[in-house]
């Protein structure tokens, strides 16, 4: 069969919740996990009617992802990918991605950044409005600058020593990636750095590089020193508006492992969430305290830009491709990634490199 990363994989998807508690830093972590389900449920998780359904936020609508909830996972070893969110996002802000990895064959798990998610950023905002001056962006990034790694970490550990008893055996303990957007991309990036069995990476649109937004302490914290290969892509958008592509340039400058870079044109940075045109403009009108506000004035509308559609072939399909050549040593991954440009024009998405 020829390679296909760009479709949805042949196994249904299921998803389940569990807490995991890191007693030493005095956290508890939700986390989320998809995986490869039984045939049971085959079909049930794109249809509207059977797939999960969730609030997020008390009192709105209800979202959805494709996924059926608590499915039964299908027997089988399976690389894990771990995800980690963007600043004032939620570990089921990019389901579009976990769920198609987990329909190809993968476990993938991801964590809340508790103290960083959109609840918090909302109870900020609803500060702000009160009359509190919340304005410096620096040390709101401080705050989570060592506690997001170990966030990750401390769910890897959990994991493998059996967190979730039905999802434990289906992990591959030797093949092992991280993903993540934003905050979560450089997160990625000293998750890398920090523990050895991470053996790929792909950091989406990644803070720290050059930006418009006040980043430097992120930028100081990364350390590229990393002891041994970690194959790294890095999928960025070519008009981000709070982390500039020249910062992804200077990124992958720095990165010393086995590396590349694919730009979607003419895309922002929110092309990288679930629902991401209505993302897009909810940050243009409603943006998190300190810097972001001040950038959200020069987001363009969503209209201007790609569509959220040609988004999601590009990262689940270069995303995919990625961890399979690495993971998986797949040939026919790593053709495609090397001619990623036209293969990706071949379905009507536009990058460069």
């Amino acid at each position: 069969m020829t390679y296909d990363p760009f479709t949805r994989g042949a196994f249904p998807v299921g998803v389940r919740t569990l807490t995991i508690s890191d007693a030493a830093r005095e956290r508890t972590l939700p986390t989320e996990l998809w995986y490869p389900a039984t045939d049971a449920v085959a079909g049930q998780d794109v249809a509207a009617a059977t797939r999960d359904q969730y609030e997020l936020i008390p009192g709105f609508p209800a979202v959805w992802q494709e996924a059926v909830r608590d499915a039964a996972p299908r027997p089988g070893s399976y690389p894990l990918v771990l995800f980690s969110h963007g600043f004032g996002g939620h570990r089921r802000q990019t389901t579009f991605l976990c769920t198609h990895l987990a329909s190809h064959g993968y476990v993938v798990a991801a964590v809340d950044h508790v103290g960083n998610t959109i609840h918090d950023i909302l109870q900020l905002m609803l500060q702000q409005a009160g009359g509190a001056v919340i304005d410096d962006t620096p040390e709101l990034l401080a705050q989570h600058i060592a506690a997001r790694p170990a966030d990750v970490v401390c769910a890897l550990d959990r994991l493998l020593a059996g967190a979730d008893p039905a999802i434990a055996p289906l992990i591959d303990r030797t093949r092992i990636g991280m993903c993540g957007h934003s905050f979560g991309g450089w997160t990625t990036l000293m998750v890398a750095k920090r523990d050895a069995r991470i053996g790929a990476a792909l950091p989406l649109a990644p803070a720290g590089g050059g930006s418009h937004m006040p980043v430097q302490p992120l930028i100081d914290a990364l350390d590229f020193d990393w002891g041994r290969d970690v194959p790294t892509t890095y999928l960025v958008a070519e008009r981000d508006s709070l982390l500039p592509l020249y910062g992804m340039r200077e990124l992958l400058a720095r990165t010393r492992s086995s590396k590349r870079l694919l730009v979607l044109d003419n895309a922002d940075h929110m092309h990288f969430c679930d629902r991401a045109e209505e993302m897009h403009e909810m940050f243009r009108a409603m943006p998190p305290p300190g810097a972001f506000a001040e950038v959200a004035k020069h987001v363009p509308p969503i209209g201007d830009l790609v569509g959220e559609a040609s988004a999601y072939l590009f990262v689940n399909g270069l995303g995919l491709a990625h961890f399979d050549a690495v993971l998986r040593r797949n040939e026919a991954a790593l053709s495609l990634l090397d001619n990623a440009v036209a293969e990706s024009r071949a379905r009507g998405v536009e990058i460069s490199t």
